[in-house]
């Protein structure tokens, strides 16, 4: 029995902590969705960096989401403590019992230390300090073998209080929203595409080292609408993400429906719910499609699919055999390209998704 375990019965409202990227984001989802299914009272908010919050608006485990708009550093000091000390206040009027750090971010420990929450937990990172540790009732250890889901690790913040989730509650929650459904509906529709008719394929990644060769990508689309599919491609409204797009569109041979550039997260996650199958590299699209059930083939380069990869959901990692690998390079030698990646085979990945496509 856990000496030090919470009784969530003692709780009423809980703050989880979760400032990093949008994929990060929605794999931290699981925690929300644990606690309220085994404390349905508790009121779950959320405190995230403003561009990620779609990533949780409209679960129904969330109770509120403040943000920390990263603009607020551009506005000069004056504005940017105006802003910071409004957002302290109002995290105060909510007179939090628990508050969960799921990064190392320091805010965390200011945060438990200006709040007074009862109880406040976090990792110990291994360069925590002293400050660190004492800022926090309770602190969980990070895996040390390197190969436990990301998910798992957040969820591990659970654990140490006493919490154990059941299997069934820690699937990743990601909700579109009827307006999203809509649009992307009527998109799809003037492309002569419906739910079900389609593979949606997102090669890039804000982290060039993350991205598969674009004459290789052109190459899995024309093999791919041989067979008979329709490929819907997607990037984020990023000049080296459209640039990648271009690159490809400019080598394959057959035309795709093309809607980079185009979508909001929410109706980037309509618009995966709809596929048949999911094809992309490691990056927060590949999340969202394990989010909404949807088949995934994942191309893993630098990172490594044992931390990172598709979550609770029907899918195929195609990786190489690189003894280097997962090295969490940005590139090989910081060159910005990996070759564990690059050199991957466009047969692996056709491979890969028809093990995955429906007979």
């Amino acid at each position: 029995m856990l000496k030090d375990r919470v009784d969530l019965r003692s709780v009423r409202r809980v703050l989880v902590t979760k400032l990093r990227h949008h994929g990060d984001v929605l794999l931290a989802s699981p925690v929300f969705s644990v606690l309220k299914s085994q404390a349905p009272h508790l009121e779950i908010d959320a405190l995230v960096y403003a561009d990620t919050a779609p990533m949780l608006s409209g679960n129904p485990a969330v109770a509120n989401i403040f943000c920390i708009d990263r603009a607020w550093k551009t506005q000069g000091r004056l504005e940017q403590a105006r802003q910071e000390w409004g957002l302290l206040q109002q995290l105060r009027k909510r007179g939090y019992d628990a508050l969960i750090h799921l990064s190392e971010h320091p805010r965390g420990a200011w945060l438990a230390r200006l709040l007074g929450p009862c109880y406040s937990i976090a990792a110990e990172y291994p360069r925590a300090r002293g400050w660190w540790k004492a800022s926090f009732s309770h602190l969980y250890p990070l895996p040390k073998n390197g190969r436990r889901h990301v998910v798992e690790t957040n969820l591990d913040a659970l654990r140490r209080i006493g919490v154990q989730p059941a299997a069934n509650e820690r699937r990743l929650s990601f909700v579109p929203g009827d307006e999203a459904e809509r649009e992307v509906a009527g998109m799809l529709s003037e492309l002569g595409l419906a739910p079900g008719g389609y593979i949606h394929l997102h090669p890039a990644s804000r982290w060039q080292f993350k991205c598969w060769p674009a004459e290789k990508t052109a190459d899995l689309i024309d093999k791919l609408q041989a067979l008979g599919g329709r490929v819907v491609v997607t990037a984020a409204p990023d000049q080296a993400e459209l640039g990648l797009v271009a690159r490809i569109t400019a080598q394959a041979t057959t035309p795709f429906a093309d809607l980079s550039g185009r979508l909001s997260l929410k109706q980037l996650g309509a618009l995966t719910r709809g596929a048949t199958l999911f094809v992309g590299v490691d990056s927060a699209p590949m999340h969202i499609a394990s989010a909404m059930q949807t088949p995934v083939v994942a191309l893993f380069g630098p990172s490594g699919e044992f931390n990172w990869g598709p979550w609770q959901v029907p899918h195929r990692v195609v990786a190489s055999g690189h003894a280097c690998r997962p090295c969490g390079n940005d590139g090989c030698g910081g060159g910005k390209v990996s070759e564990c990646l690059t050199t991957l085979a466009v047969s692996e990945v056709l491979q890969a998704v028809q093990a995955l496509q429906p007979r």
